[in-house]
Formats: structure tokens, C-alpha cells, sequence
């Protein structure tokens, strides 16, 4: 049986992914956390450009129709 995709988050939580978005901004950090919607709650979370952390937070809500892919 293959794996559907709330399933793969289901298996991520609480590891290390990245998460990239429309506009090409991506987070890297724990997933906590999803809906349906595929809105992810990340924590110890940082904002990545260019390979390179730009931002530290504690935790982040992202919205899933910004969402482009979700990398374990």
C-alpha cells in the first residue's frame, strides 16, 4: 500500500524538515504540528536563504497554500 501525503507528515513529526514556500522562502525546523489544510506548526525553526540561517524563532505557523513542498 503506498503511503498517501498526511501520512508521510504523520511520519515526520517531531524530526527535522523543509518546508518551502511560494516566493521561495524556506524554513527548516521540527514539524509539530498539521491539519488538513497542510498548515504546519514548526519548532526551533529558522528561515533559510541561500542554504545559509537568516532567522531564528522558538516555533512558526505556516499556512498550507503557501506550502510548495515539505522535505523530511
Amino acid at each position: 500500500m503506498e503511503n498517501r501525503p498526511l501520512d508521510i507528515l504523520n511520519d515526520s513529526l517531531n524530526t527535522p524538515v523543509i518546508v518551502r514556500l511560494k516566493g521561495a522562502r524556506e524554513f527548516r525546523g521540527e514539524l509539530q504540528g498539521y491539519d488538513v489544510h497542510m498548515n504546519l506548526v514548526l519548532d526551533k525553526a529558522e528561515e533559510i536563504k541561500d542554504g545559509e540561517s537568516i532567522r531564528k524563532m522558538n516555533s512558526v505557523v505556516i499556512r498550507g497554500d503557501n506550502v510548495v513542498y515539505v522535505s523530511p
